[in-house]
C-alpha cells in the first residue's frame, strides 16, 4: 500500500499556546518557545501547499468543556496568522454524521482533535463516515491530522483508554481498546513523564509486542511522516518502547492484580529533531551543530 500523502501530529498534551502579555500571561520558561513550537509546526505543515488562508477544523468531541476548549484553540491560531477555525462539535453519533461537519472536513486543510476523554472519541466516532473522510483525506491528501492528549492516543488502531500510573504494573490495571485507526502497530501515551507512564506504556507493549509505544512528554510530540518516521518536536522528550525482542514475559501466565515480569524491552529517549522509523524499528537521531566558545 502507498504511504500516505498527509501527516498527524499526536502531540502529549499542555501544548505552549503561546504568552499573552496583555493578559499578563508569561510562561518564563517558553518564552521563545512558541515561535518554534508544536502549533507552528502543525500550520507549517498546512502551509506546504502553499496556501494564503489554511482551514482548520477543531473537534471537541473529548472534551466536556468544547467550546472553552475550542476558543482557545481559535486565539492559539490566531496568533499564527491563523484565522480560518472552526469548531466541529461533536458531542454524540448522531452529530458525527451530520452532512455539514462531514462537508467541512472535506473542505478543510488541518483538523485538530482536542484533550478529554479517549473513550468518548472512540465510542462516538468509531466506524462513523466522520473518521471514514479523515482516513481517506489523510492517505490521499495533503492533510493535517492533530491531536493532543486523547485526541492524540486515539489516533492509533489499539488504544490505552484507563490505567492508573501507580499500579500499572500489575496485569489487568491498563485497559486497552481499538482506536480510530488513523496509524497501526503504535500505542501512544500522553502527558508521559509529569504523570509517570512508563510502566502503563511497557505493560501495553507487552501485551501487544508487535506494536511500538510512544510515549509523548508534555509540549511535546511527533511529526508522522509516510506513515512511518516519527520525528520529535516540542520542548519535552519522546520515549519509543519496543517490544519485539522481548524474550521472557509473564503477563499471560500470572494472576490479574500480580506484578508484571519482562525482559529485553528496548527503550528509546527522543528530543525535538530525532526520528525514528517505525518500520525498520531504528532511531536515527539527527545532526547536531555544536558551537566551540574560546
Amino acid at each position: 500500500m502507498a504511504n500516505p500523502k498527509g501527516y498527524l501530529v499526536p502531540v502529549g498534551g499542555a501544548e505552549d499556546k503561546g504568552t499573552d502579555l496583555e493578559k499578563g500571561i508569561i510562561d518564563r520558561n517558553r518564552l521563545s518557545f512558541f515561535e518554534l513550537g508544536i502549533l507552528k509546526s502543525i500550520v507549517n505543515l498546512v502551509r506546504e501547499k502553499e496556501l494564503e488562508e489554511p482551514v482548520v477544523e477543531v473537534i471537541t468531541t473529548a472534551s466536556s468543556i468544547p467550546d472553552e476548549v475550542a476558543k482557545n484553540y481559535k486565539d492559539a491560531f490566531s496568533k499564527l496568522g491563523c484565522n480560518n477555525v472552526g469548531h466541529i462539535r461533536i458531542r454524540n453519533r448522531e452529530d458525527a454524521n451530520n452532512k455539514e461537519y462531514i462537508d467541512r472536513l472535506l473542505k478543510c486543510n488541518c483538523v485538530m482533535i482536542s484533550g478529554g476523554n479517549q473513550l468518548r472519541l472512540s465510542s462516538i466516532l468509531g466506524g462513523t463516515k466522520l473518521v471514514d473522510v479523515l482516513k481517506k483525506r489523510y492517505l490521499h491528501d495533503n492533510f493535517v491530522i492533530a491531536g493532543t492528549s486523547a485526541g492524540a492516543m486515539a489516533m492509533s488502531n489499539t488504544m490505552i483508554y484507563e490505567g492508573d500510573a501507580s499500579r500499572a504494573h500489575l496485569k489487568g490495571e491498563v485497559k486497552l481498546t481499538t482506536g480510530l485507526g488513523f496509524i497501526e502497530n503504535v500505542i501512544i501515551d500522553s502527558h508521559f513523564d509529569k504523570r509517570g507512564r512508563f510502566n502503563r506504556l511497557a505493560q501495553a507493549v507487552a501485551a501487544n509486542p508487535g506494536a511500538i509505544g510512544v510515549g509523548l512528554g508534555e509540549d511535546t510530540g511527533v511529526v508522522v511522516i509516510d506513515g512511518k518516521e516519527l520525528r520529535a518536536i516540542g520542548s519535552g522528550s519522546v520515549a519509543i518502547i519496543d517490544g519485539k525482542k522481548i524474550d521472557y514475559n509473564n503477563i499471560g501466565d500470572i494472576e490479574f492484580g500480580q506484578p508484571i515480569s519482562v525482559e529485553n524491552i528496548i527503550v528509546h529517549i527522543m528530543s525535538s529533531g530525532d526520528t525514528y522509523n517505525v518500520q525498520t524499528r531504528k532511531f536515527e537521531g539527527h545532526h547536531v551543530v555544536v558551537n566551540d566558545e574560546d
